[in-house]
């Protein structure tokens, strides 16, 4: 990784196993480690889960959970406290996969998809068309399983397609919502109360030894004994909007991952334009044909594994996709700005372009 004057030097204590830091827009990956280590991804993988599904059903269709739904969860499995025979809108569902982690939420909405198998196949496949070709999924909330894998890479790829899309940005920037609890009978009524969750997400909420983080927005975190403690973020200041992915840090103090997470941010936010990109994020297989545009570069620049650089990191030309889940706009608990970046008129595929992430969500500092 080539660093010019002024640079800053990559934080000395990270711990975590694998990790990379990279331009939401423009794709490049300004360094990593072991980008593309195969680990188990916990909860992360559920980005590609919500990236693959939720366009697929309006937030307002209804659903009522049968045994079946909330068949097979694992031992120990996160949950948002959906009932058997309950009443959930989809947008109840989202609001307990992202703020919760909730497998419960994962399971009913995987049947309303026609089955665990069925959603498994295509999150494979759509892993596949995002040219991330680390990953095998074979549980759709990311809990524990022989052979499922991810990378650093591929959770960023999935964060960044999920990001294209207005109901994923604003879900997983959420912080705190209602959710539907149980239904009760009292002297001859029936009433349905709510209860208040809040993001799983310490850098969106805070905990008693870690603060929300400057232009945070989301995405997503996991934690399984296999897996440890990984997380994607993403955050702006100043026009720039970094994606940072850290997995499994050896360091066990409680809130690792995210204080890794942080320092990271804070060297990518000062030292984008001061240093030479080691690769970029492939873009997905839709718009692989910017690779035969003249001027294409497919070769990646070898980077410093001491620095943090990665000589393995896929470097392929970024096209922008601007794409949308057709959903509007929905309730979140904290107020949110909208957004301050531009949206390339027309939609389709624009070659060696940027890739906006429209209207992405700005937390107010």
């Amino acid at each position: 990784m080539a660093i010019a004057g002024g640079a800053p030097v990559l934080p000395k204590d990270l711990t975590a196993r694998s990790w990379i830091v990279a331009d939401a827009e423009s794709g490049d990956v300004l360094a990593a480690h072991n980008a593309h280590w195969r680990l188990p991804p916990a909860s992360t993988m559920k980005m590609l889960f919500a990236d693959t599904v939720l366009p697929r059903f309006p937030k307002t269709t209804v659903h009522k959970v049968e045994a079946k739904d909330l068949a097979g969860m694992g031992a120990g499995s996160s949950l948002v406290g959906i009932k058997e025979g309950e009443t959930y809108t989809v947008h109840d569902l989202w609001l307990g996969v992202f703020l919760r982690s909730g497998n419960d939420a994962v399971h009913v909405l995987s049947q309303m998809n026609g089955g665990i198998a069925e959603t498994v196949k295509d999150m494979n496949e759509h892993a596949e068309e995002l040219q991330a070709l680390d990953t095998n999924v074979v549980s759709p909330d990311g809990y524990d399983a022989p052979h499922q894998v991810s990378s650093a890479y591929d959770l960023t790829l999935f964060a960044r397609s999920g990001l294209q899309k207005q109901d994923f940005r604003e879900y997983c920037s959420t912080v705190t919502a209602k959710f539907p609890g149980e239904t009760t009978k009292k002297k001859g009524k029936t009433s349905r109360g709510t209860f208040e969750i809040q993001n799983t997400n310490r850098l969106l909420s805070g905990d008693y030894d870690i603060s929300q983080y400057p232009g945070i927005a989301g995405v997503k975190n996991g934690n399984t004994t296999n897996a440890g403690a990984t997380f994607t973020g993403v955050a702006e200041r100043n026009g720039k909007v970094l994606l940072v992915t850290v997995m499994n840090p050896e360091k066990t103090d409680h809130n690792e991952v995210y204080k890794e997470t942080a320092a990271l941010l804070d060297w990518g936010f000062q030292a984008a334009g001061k240093v030479t990109p080691v690769g970029e994020l492939v873009a997905p297989k839709g718009t692989a044909q910017a690779s035969s545009q003249p001027g294409a570069n497919p070769s990646a620049s070898e980077g410093s594994g001491q620095a943090g650089g990665a000589g393995d990191v896929s470097a392929k030309p970024v096209a922008g996709a601007v794409t949308e889940s057709g959903s509007g706009g929905m309730w979140i608990a904290l107020a949110i700005t909208g957004g301050l970046l531009v949206l390339l008129a027309g939609g389709g595929y624009l070659v060696n372009r940027r890739w906006p992430l429209p209207d992405l969500v700005r937390r107010r500092r």
